[in-house]
C-alpha cells in the first residue's frame, strides 16, 4: 500500500509541475490580453482603454502570475477549463474538449489495438525463427517502418488504398455512425489513421518482444516443456508469450506520448478534428486557455496510463508485488 501512495504521490507531483511550467510558459511566451482583445489590446482611445480594464478584471491579469496560477489551477480541478479567445463569442474550453476528445481517443485506441495485432504474431513468428532470412527480412521490414516518418506513411497509405484503390475512404466525417463496415461509418474512415500510427509502433513492439521471446525460449521450464512434448505452438502463446511480454507493456504505456505526438500530424492529413489538430490550431492562435486544458488533460491520461501500466505488471508476475 505504502508504495502505491508513494507512486499517486509522484503523480501528482509531477502534474503540478507540467500545469507551473505550461502556465508560466503561455504567459511569458505571449500576451494574453493581446489574444483576447487583438490589436485593441494596444489602442489608446478611451473605448479601447474600458475594453482593455475590463478584460483584466475579467481575467485577473491585474494578479500576480502566482495568484492567476493558484486561480486557473482550482478552477480546472473543479472541471472549469476557462473560455476560449474566440473571435465570435467566448466558448468554453469544456465545450471543445468534449467534441475533439472522443475523436482522438478512437484514433488512439483503434491504433494501439492495430499495433497490438500486428506485432504480437509477427514477433512470435520471427522468434521461432531467430536468425532465418524470414527474421533477418523481417528486421529490415520492422526498421524501415520506425525510420518512415508520419507524414510519408501517412502519403503512402492514402495514395495506394485511397486514391489508387479506392478501398477505404479519403474523407473523415465526423456525424456518421462509428460501427460498420462502409465508408459511411467512422471505424473505416479511421482506418487510415490508425495504420499510420499503428505500423511503426507495430515494429517498435515487434522488435522488443522478438528480444524477450528468443531468451525466454531458452528458459529450463520452456525446455522442460518441449521435452514433454507439448506442441511448439502452445509452447510459444501458453508458456513463452506471458513473461516476455514486460518491455512491451512498458513501451505500451510510454508510448501514448508518441501516439499523442503522431496524432497532430496523422489528424491534421486525414482532417479529422481530434485534439492533436485542435492543439495546433490554438498554438497557431496563441489561444491560452485551450492550450493550457489540452496540455494538462493529454498529460494526466499519460500519468494515469502509466499508473495502470505499473499495475499491470502486477498481473503479468506477481513476484513484481514483492
Amino acid at each position: 500500500m505504502r508504495q502505491w501512495l508513494q507512486r499517486l504521490g509522484m503523480m501528482i507531483t509531477l502534474l503540478i509541475a507540467v500545469s507551473m511550467l505550461t502556465f508560466a510558459a503561455m504567459n511569458f511566451l505571449g500576451d494574453p490580453l493581446f489574444n483576447i482583445l487583438g490589436p485593441a489590446a494596444q489602442g489608446t482611445e478611451p473605448e479601447q482603454i474600458a475594453l482593455q480594464e475590463q478584460a483584466k478584471e475579467q481575467y485577473h491579469l491585474n494578479d500576480p502570475l502566482p495568484v492567476r496560477y493558484l486561480k486557473w489551477a482550482g478552477d480546472f480541478v473543479t472541471g472549469d477549463f476557462g473560455v476560449q479567445f474566440s473571435s465570435d463569442g467566448q466558448p468554453p474550453v469544456s465545450d471543445l474538449v468534449k467534441e475533439r476528445l472522443p475523436r482522438s481517443l478512437q484514433l488512439m485506441v483503434m491504433a494501439q489495438f492495430l499495433a497490438l495485432a500486428i506485432a504480437i504474431p509477427w514477433g512470435v513468428f520471427t522468434a521461432s525463427r531467430a536468425n532465418s532470412p524470414v527474421d533477418r527480412a523481417s528486421t529490415i521490414t520492422a526498421f524501415g517502418f520506425v525510420s518512415l516518418p508520419n507524414f510519408a506513411l501517412a502519403v503512402i497509405l492514402f495514395y495506394v488504398f485511397s486514391v489508387k484503390l479506392d478501398w477505404l475512404p479519403d474523407t473523415y466525417n465526423a456525424s456518421d455512425p462509428f460501427w460498420g463496415f462502409s465508408h459511411d461509418a467512422k471505424m473505416v474512415q479511421l482506418f487510415l489513421p490508425a495504420m499510420t500510427l499503428a505500423l511503426p509502433t507495430a515494429a517498435v513492439y515487434q522488435r522488443l518482444l522478438r528480444t524477450d521471446l528468443i531468451t525466454t525460449l531458452q528458459e529450463d521450464f520452456i525446455l522442460m516443456a518441449r521435452a514433454k512434448g507439448v506442441p511448439k505452438r502452445r509452447v510459444l502463446f501458453r508458456h513463452a508469450l506471458r513473461p516476455s511480454m514486460f518491455s512491451v507493456v512498458t513501451v505500451f504505456g510510454i508510448n501514448a506520448g508518441a501516439l499523442i505526438g503522431g496524432a497532430l500530424v496523422v489528424e491534421s492529413f486525414f482532417r479529422i478534428p481530434g485534439i492533436g489538430r485542435a492543439i495546433v490550431e490554438a498554438v497557431a492562435r496563441e489561444d491560452f486557455p485551450v492550450v493550457l486544458a489540452l496540455v494538462m488533460i493529454i498529460a494526466t491520461g499519460f500519468v494515469i496510463l502509466n499508473f495502470l501500466v505499473d499495475i499491470l505488471y502486477t498481473v503479468l508476475d506477481p513476484r513484481v508485488r514483492s
